[in-house]
């Protein structure tokens, strides 16, 4: 097979597999959305706050993939004379917005449900019971569906399913339960949990995004011992300023001030300096190179 065949056999796969994820994707998408409007449906019919708060959780889940990927393709763009940097931040818009989601409908289910912890209200074990089944079974499928893909995205969405079938599992157990036994705290106490566990997903990942939108060091970056790293180079002989960002949470950016030995050609420091922060995932770097002489000072701008 020609080189050319083989380019245009690779193009031809590469796009086959873009449009099964497109198509994977889609269909968990309609499958959150369609469950979290049954689920503020039935909810309200069955007098059940854990199937409320689920219907956040799912609300968000649907949000969450539907502004990951128009984001996604959307920060795919090239930078140009507005976005000089480029459209990668764009991505980060979707997990701040379903985030700020997540967070305000879990108080909110926390706001009705502690009260109705300390004064259960009877609820229809029955309509649970079978909507849990229906649940289980639609958010199962949707999970072994991503399970084939091998993308990114699709793992990620992947366990977002597992979840959704661990909650309805939760509220399997609690209608038959309640089939038993009339333990109508159990719906309360369910949704508190629900509620409780979006949180501990909803405000770390918030807070990562803030961070990176504030331009703090990366999180998987130790300061300290790049800065030490970066000194003890060979073509290094002083690191006066390191300033390091991240661009989308998987791309950095630095600005370096150096000093380099005397004799020392910046072609190699330069070098050198760009594979330590390669390492580092730093995709674009500017190295400011400080030549001292008894007279002046000269600051001359490098771009690697």
């Amino acid at each position: 097979m020609s080189l050319k065949n083989k380019q245009i056999k690779s193009e031809h796969d590469h796009n086959h597999l873009d449009k099964l994820v497109s198509q994977n994707v889609t269909i968990v998408f309609a499958l959150n959305l369609f469950f979290a409007i049954l689920e503020f449906i039935f909810g309200v019919l069955f007098n059940s706050t854990a199937i409320l708060s689920d219907a956040v959780h799912d609300t968000g889940d649907a949000v969450a993939i539907g502004l990951a990927w128009f984001f996604q393709k959307f920060s795919k763009k090239r930078e140009d004379k507005h976005f000089s940097f480029g459209y990668q931040r764009f991505s980060l818009l979707g997990a701040s917005l379903t985030s700020v989601i997540l967070i305000t409908g879990s108080f909110i289910v926390l706001f009705e449900a502690v009260p109705r912890f300390f004064n259960p209200q009877p609820v229809e074990a029955t309509g649970m019971l079978g909507l849990a089944i229906f649940a289980i079974v639609a958010n199962g499928f949707g999970a072994w569906l991503l399970a084939r893909g091998s993308s990114r995205n699709e793992s990620i969405l992947n366990l977002h399913a597992l979840e959704d079938v661990l909650g309805w599992l939760g509220v399997l157990i609690v209608s038959i339960v309640l089939h038993f036994v009339k333990w109508y705290w159990l719906d309360p106490l369910l949704s508190i949990l629900i509620a409780l566990f979006i949180l501990s997903k909803a405000i770390p990942k918030f807070w990562g995004t803030l961070r990176i939108l504030l331009e703090s060091v990366p999180e998987d970056i130790d300061y300290k011992n790049l800065l030490r790293a970066l000194e003890q180079l060979p073509e290094v002989l002083a690191v006066t300023q390191l300033i390091i960002w991240s661009i989308d949470g998987e791309q950095n950016a630095a600005m370096i001030h150096i000093v380099i030995p005397e004799n020392q050609d910046f072609s190699d420091a330069k070098i050198a300096v760009r594979k330590l922060l390669e390492s580092e995932k730093v995709c674009r770097s500017a190295i400011e190179l400080d030549e001292t002489t008894d007279e002046h000072k000269k600051h001359v701008q490098y771009e690697i």
